[in-house]
């Protein structure tokens, strides 16, 4: 007798190849048969009329901390989201030596970076560990609904070993370096699914000064990597700002060569006079792979962007004069203020405060492409949507149209801001990259920039608008884009065990009604440790969604049930070893 029985679902099985009615049996929490299945289950499933895919696989989730207090790890299980991978972008929590200012150094750090809330990670981390393997046994010994992975995180690694100098982002000598690689092989032998590190000024904190590891040099890289090598096991992954691409690039495919190694890169771009660098990575990671590189571009399947919002972390006015004095109120007592005529009328009057910093400058004052996220979200907005051209039809200001919609929903309306990559006010650029044969998926950031941005629902929205209602251009086929959040993702991570329906595979599936399914319009909640506060964006239309052959949420809600554990990626067998997907077909975007 199985387990469980979904039967008649439109079963999309990951692998890309078309889509086909039939029965899926579960036993033991492993997938046992797939198609004409018949015989006898504890539970069945009526699926009839329904998608049925693998459990979304999310590669860029920095959940270091909300999964040592959040079962459900939300909003990741909110979007079908069954396996989320952390330690991304070189930061995380472990090692840390038991010393409150280290451990303070360290929520710093991913508050200024990650825009994590620090008062919610004092709270709810319980610092049960030193060593990155206490780490992933303090992760191990909590009840989960999902699945997890940990890589080991360099900024973490280098401020252990180095204190301050590493902190100052002095260059490490050969003993700095050894004892680096002894803490990266000790993670990747305890099960971390690889290593990570930040190149990118993007990546500052409040002092002004990049994260420790920034500016580290070929000796530090090369020599962290090669553990990888020795070892057989893990994946390298970076982001950076490619200021000098090839010379960057020359150096990760000398990594992936020598190590037989598989190097993770963020790729985007900020305006389009940067797009034909973009286009030369891509071609670059093909021609590399004749050599014998593994190189995978990470890349966003929305612009680098922000969400706005009285509540949030940024609004138009925060730089305003007369906005100051409210920024500090309860939420409830600021919108009070907000709503009289007069504050409005100081604050929209007031000349827009330019600082000369691209990206605040387009906060504050570029409503040529900032625009309203309303109820049915819209993330292709065309130029005439902006606030700037709403405004002008309303014969109002764009600071008048922007604050007036910013009251709107109590209080909780949020403006879209695009920052990089959306000069063509389309998402053609998006779909390209994602298209490539050599990309993955990723960058939602779940657990991450908590008051600016949800793009946690990218793998609900993946479906319900670049495959069923996109209308300004290219879209998926329904098995691409799933293929794309499962197979795809699982493999890049070297998890070969989940991201397809098929027998011997683990059960981790979502049961979709594909008409019903829909992001909700983001707002700020105060959900997370010591009342701290996250942008929110729920979704419709799971069905079901599955860890371990366990319903661990049923039309949105949680179940209870808690099948989910850590990832230990050395002790897979083989799923331990980099896995490159192989170049695929995605001409199905058409």
């Amino acid at each position: 007798m199985y387990d469980l029985l979904i039967c008649d679902g439109k079963i999309v099985d990951g692998s890309g190849q078309p889509a086909f009615v039939g029965n899926i049996a579960v036993l033991d929490g492993r997938i046992v048969a797939v198609g004409d299945v018949q015989g006898e289950a504890r539970k069945v499933i009526d699926a009839r009329g329904l998608v049925v895919a693998p459990g979304w696989v999310d590669t860029h989730s920095h959940m270091d901390g909300q999964a040592t207090w959040d079962p459900y790890c939300s909003p990741a299980s909110n979007h079908g989201i069954t396996t989320l991978v952390m330690g991304n972008c070189g930061v995380g929590f472990a090692p840390c030596k038991p010393d409150d200012a280290e451990r303070q150094r360290m929520i710093e750090v991913m508050e200024d970076v990650e825009d994590i809330p620090g008062a919610a990670l004092a709270e709810g981390i319980t610092w049960e560990w030193e060593t990155f393997p206490e780490y992933l046994d303090a992760l191990d010994r909590m009840p989960r609904a999902i699945d997890i992975g940990a890589q080991v995180p360099h900024c973490a690694v280098r401020t252990y070993v180095m204190g301050e100098r590493g902190v100052r982002n002095e260059p490490a000598t050969a003993d700095d370096v050894a004892r680096m690689a002894s803490i990266v092989r000790e993670g990747l032998a305890a099960g971390a699914v690889g290593f990570t590190t930040s190149r990118t000024q993007l990546h500052t904190t409040r002092n002004g000064e990049v994260m420790p590891g920034t500016y580290a040099d070929a000796d530090e890289l090369l020599g962290i990597g090669r553990v990888i090598g020795e070892t057989g096991q893990g994946i390298y992954g970076l982001v950076s700002d490619f200021s000098n691409w090839e010379e960057e690039m020359a150096w990760m495919k000398r990594l992936s060569i020598e190590n037989d190694c598989q190097v993770n890169f963020v790729l985007f771009y900020r305006s389009e006079a940067d797009w034909p660098r973009v286009q030369q990575q891509l071609q670059y990671v093909k021609d590399a792979r004749a050599e014998g590189a593994r190189l995978i571009p990470h890349v966003g399947a929305r612009p680098v962007n922000i969400l706005m919002g009285w509540e949030g972390t940024v609004n138009p006015f925060m730089f305003h004069q007369n906005y100051a004095p409210l920024a500090g109120l309860a939420p409830e007592e600021r919108l009070a203020r907000l709503r009289d005529p007069a504050v409005r009328r100081a604050i929209v009057d007031e000349t827009p405060p330019h600082m000369g910093h691209d990206i605040m400058d387009k906060i504050v004052d570029g409503f040529d492409n900032i625009y309203v996220l309303a109820e049915n979200p819209d993330y292709e907005p065309a130029g005439e949507d902006s606030i700037q051209h709403l405004a002008e039809r309303a014969g109002v200001t764009p600071a008048e149209y922007a604050y007036d919609a910013l009251l709107e929903n109590d209080g909780k309306r949020m403006l879209y801001c695009p920052l990089f990559g959306y000069d063509l006010r389309s998402l053609d650029r998006q779909l390209e990259m994602l298209a490539d044969e050599s990309s993955v998926i990723s960058l939602a950031d779940t657990g991450a920039h908590c008051g600016v941005l949800s793009d946690a629902s990218i793998p609900t929205w993946l479906l319900s608008y670049l495959v069923r209602d996109r209308q300004r251009g290219a879209r998926f086929s329904l098995e691409q884009a799933v293929r794309m959040h499962t197979l795809e993702t699982a493999r890049c991570m070297g998890l070969t065990d989940r991201g397809t329906l098929e027998a011997g595979m683990k059960a981790d599936i979502n049961i979709i009604d594909l008409d019903q399914l829909a992001i909700a319009s983001p707002q700020v909640i105060y959900d997370l440790p010591a009342g701290g506060r996250r942008v929110y964006q729920g979704a419709t239309g799971y069905r079901y969604t599955l860890v371990s052959g366990e319903v661990i949420m049923q039309d949105g809600a949680p179940t209870g049930a808690l099948p989910g554990r850590l990832v230990r990626a050395c002790k897979q067998g083989d799923s331990h070893l980099p896995n490159t997907p192989q170049p695929h077909s995605k001409e199905e975007a058409a």
